[in-house]
């Protein structure tokens, strides 16, 4: 009788004494820094070939953005380049997600950077609405960040990012969404 009391008791007696004391797990398994979710304004921009262009014409995919200059210094070009390779270590995945880039002081890149980044949308988003709803710690330069299906800004990745890194935090977020 005591036994059978004790086989019951067990399991609830084990679960509070792991959640009181320390047997909850720490932290989280994602590199990239879940932010607030927020919707960004669909205004309508400029592609840097002067078409018109919305956010929303991307709904239904995952983005990764950038926001740099046009005038793409080294640390702009990793950034792109990052973008384009993680894209494609997703493999059959990879047409889910596009690669955008926000021009925030209205320059064209050159030729060869777009020739490079073939694929990558190029808005020219100078003074837009849009820039002031990218939250940043320091500098929006410094970020790779991540726009749900549904248009929600709601991961960014470290200044000096490791691909490897990114590539996994985006699979473990294409296999679990049930959305593009």
């Amino acid at each position: 009788m005591l036994l059978l009391m004790g086989l019951m008791i067990a399991p609830i007696a084990i679960s509070y004494l792991l959640f009181f004391w320390g047997g909850a797990p720490s932290g989280s398994v994602n590199y990239g820094e879940l932010i607030e979710v927020k919707v960004l304004p669909d205004v309508a921009l400029r592609k840097t070939d002067g078409v018109t262009f919305n956010i929303s014409q991307l709904r239904g995919k995952w983005i990764m953005l950038v926001v740099d200059s046009g005038e793409c210094d080294e640390s702009c070009r990793k950034k792109l380049y990052y973008m384009r390779q993680v894209r494609l270590m997703q493999k059959t995945e990879m047409e889910r997600i596009e690669r955008v880039w926000l021009i925030d002081d209205g320059k064209i890149p050159e030729t060869n950077i777009m020739e490079a980044f073939k694929g990558t949308v190029l808005i020219n988003a100078k003074d837009n609405e849009l820039l002031k709803a990218i939250p940043a710690k320091i500098s929006q330069h410094d970020h790779i960040y991540m726009i749900d299906p549904l248009g929600n800004l709601m991961m960014r990745f470290p200044k000096d990012v490791d691909p490897s890194l990114m590539a996994k935090d985006i699979k473990r977020l294409l296999k679990v969404s049930q959305i593009g």
